[in-house]
Formats: C-alpha cells, sequence, structure tokens
C-alpha cells in the first residue's frame, strides 16, 4: 500500500490524535525498525526494537469498519513480533476511544499506565492516553 493511500486511510481514520501525513508516513515506512501490515482497506504500523514492538497507529478505512480487519491486523502483527523475538508489545490510545480500547482489550492488552494531556484534539482540548501492553507468547 503506497503512502498516498496510507495517509488518506488515516486522515479519515483520525482527528485525535491528528493524522499523519504522507511524508510522515514515508519517513516511517524508510526506518528499518518499523514495518506494515496491511488489510483491504487498512494499515498497522509499528516499530520493533530488540524484544519491544509498539504498535503505532492502526487505521481502518471508515467505510469498511466492524468487518474484522483490525482484529486480523493485530493477529498478523503478533505473528510478524513472534519471528522477531518480540515479547511484549505496547500501544497508546485515546482514553476516550472505546472502539479501540474494547478492540485492544479483546485482542489481550491490559491498561499499563496513563498519560494525563497528552494528545490534543482539533478544539484544542487536551485529552489522555491509555499506555496498554501485552506479552506476546
Amino acid at each position: 500500500m503506497p503512502p498516498a493511500e496510507l495517509a488518506r486511510i488515516h486522515a479519515a481514520s483520525f482527528t485525535t490524535p491528528r493524522p499523519w501525513s504522507e511524508a510522515e508516513l514515508t519517513q516511517l515506512l524508510a526506518d528499518s525498525a518499523c514495518f506494515l501490515v496491511t488489510s483491504a482497506q487498512g494499515f498497522l504500523l509499528a516499530r520493533a526494537v530488540l524484544d519491544e514492538a509498539e504498535i503505532l497507529t492502526l487505521a481502518i478505512d471508515p467505510v469498511a469498519r466492524r468487518q474484522g480487519q483490525a482484529r486480523a491486523l493485530i493477529h498478523d502483527f503478533e505473528g510478524i513480533c513472534r519471528a522477531k523475538g518480540v515479547e511484549n508489545a505496547y500501544l497508546e490510545v485515546a482514553a476516550d476511544n472505546t472502539a479501540a480500547l474494547a478492540l485492544y482489550h479483546a485482542a489481550g492488552f491490559v491498561v499499563k499506565g496513563r498519560r494525563p494531556r497528552y494528545y490534543r484534539s482539533p478544539e484544542g482540548t487536551l485529552k489522555d492516553a491509555e499506555i496498554m501492553g501485552k506479552v506476546i507468547a
């Protein structure tokens, strides 16, 4: 999936945190620690260093949500992590993003902490982020 399409899906998926540009996504994809997992209408971008991985973002085109693509991306992410020797995975998610929290909880992630006032909405409101983690077995 080319960076322009990733940026389009990301922009359609997020206002908080702000969507990433094609240039930002291109730069992340050039990082040898980063890897991309794609589905028909979505993607998961992650970074793995030694035995830890972080989900940087997961975006599904709004027209394709609730079809299992996000669950499949997380499943594929975990398989890649195992192949890389990753033992722990982490992510941050807006504390008010109930759909994402439910998805990650269902995938076995648990809340490890909170970052107060971490995200800024387009209106300028500061929102907390939940730090979630999972042991990759």
